[in-house]
């Protein structure tokens, strides 16, 4: 489990074929802080810590997460966000965010407010009933605040802080972005769809 408060980026060092799946050798400033076994969200993808070597890490990205993620387009060089799994003892200081990620969305816009960015997401609307306005959503697993919610689109303002402390900074108009919707909502919308068969 994860709050959405992201603690340090990592840059993909190298990607190794793993079967279906994908291996990647991560560094940051974090990984002596990491242990093997550790979840780790990655953009908001929960991936588990296989090694760790000096200031390098591995993790594996299965076919499934492939599929459901922006993973498979990762290359050398990127910057991925990351963020440790919450700690009891800790604040919850963004949202229950689990690392499932939902969907991709696509950034169709990106608009300086001079002292904030608006960053507007298209997705695809079968997720509609998940996103309200002023709730919680994870972007990158990034906690944000979606607004100006559309059937198929959101958008979020993004402070200074946000924007210097994660991979936002870095995202061009048409670039595919990881989704995570609140974790509350799915479960009502199930609840829902479980009382209607049953009526």
């Amino acid at each position: 489990m994860f709050t959405g408060i992201i603690e340090k980026e990592g840059r993909i060092e190298e990607i190794r074929k793993s079967g279906s799946g994908l291996t990647f050798l991560v560094e940051s400033g974090m990984a002596h802080e990491l242990k093997v076994d550790q979840s780790l969200a990655h953009n908001g993808i929960c991936l588990t810590v296989e090694a760790i070597h000096g200031n390098t890490y591995q993790v594996t990205a299965v076919h499934e997460t492939l599929a459901k993620t922006n993973a498979s387009s990762w290359k050398a060089g990127d910057m991925v966000n990351l963020e440790r799994a919450v700690s009891l003892q800790g604040r919850l200081d963004g949202h229950l965010v689990q690392g499932h990620v939902d969907s991709t969305g696509v950034c169709t816009s990106i608009e300086d407010k001079d002292g904030s960015w608006l960053f507007t997401f298209s997705f695809p609307d079968s997720f509609a009933q998940l996103v309200i306005e002023k709730g919680s959503i994870a972007v990158n697993g990034i906690s944000l605040t979606a607004w100006n919610v559309k059937n198929n689109a959101f958008s979020v303002a993004v402070i200074p802080y946000t924007m210097e402390h994660t991979n936002l900074r870095h995202l061009k108009t048409g670039d595919e972005v990881n989704i995570e919707f609140d974790m509350i909502g799915k479960y009502i919308l199930r609840f829902h769809q479980l009382k209607q068969t049953h009526e």
